[in-house]
């Protein structure tokens, strides 16, 4: 890891960081988000019985929006055209858990992470918003990269 921030200017100032000179090549992140609930909300997301019915089909659909929108909503983010974008979900009812998992591919000069984490992140806001009807103490636990393949630090995996 190298001490230095990519994202800051010789004069301390915030930049986005050029990437121009960058050859293009095939980027692919991973990420993941936890969300916390009662086991009795996990069956409701579960068995899609709550006020605003199938929890996990819109959450997944905010997720691929988000990861495609992130250029907006990160400021030094850049804009990147994606080739894939997609959020998968699971629920274990016991535990209360929801997992959502974002996978994002690209071709270009910089990487997928920021959209992997975005979809995650959009996708488990959604989850909070679909059941805060039935519970309010829902919580957001996690947002982690769990690997990034591509580019000039090449792959990278979270143990």
């Amino acid at each position: 890891m190298s001490g230095e921030l990519s994202h800051v200017g010789a004069d301390g100032s915030a930049r986005m960081v050029d990437v121009g000179d960058k050859p293009p090549s095939e980027r692919r992140a991973v990420a993941r988000a936890r969300v916390r609930m009662s086991p009795e909300t996990a069956r409701a997301v579960a068995e899609a019985s709550g006020p605003k019915g199938e929890v996990l089909a819109v959450a997944r659909i905010a997720g691929v929006q988000a990861a495609k929108q992130t250029g907006q909503l990160i400021p030094l983010a850049h804009p990147i055209e994606l080739t894939f974008a997609d959020v998968s979900a699971s629920v274990e009812i016991a535990s209360g858990l929801v997992g959502l998992r974002s996978e994002v591919r690209s071709v270009g000069r910089t990487g997928v992470e920021m959209e992997a984490m975005t979809a995650c992140a959009v996708a488990a806001l959604t989850v909070y918003d679909m059941v805060k009807g039935l519970e309010r103490g829902v919580a957001l636990e996690e947002i982690v990269l769990l690997e990034k393949t591509g580019g000039r630090r090449g792959d990278w995996r979270r143990e």
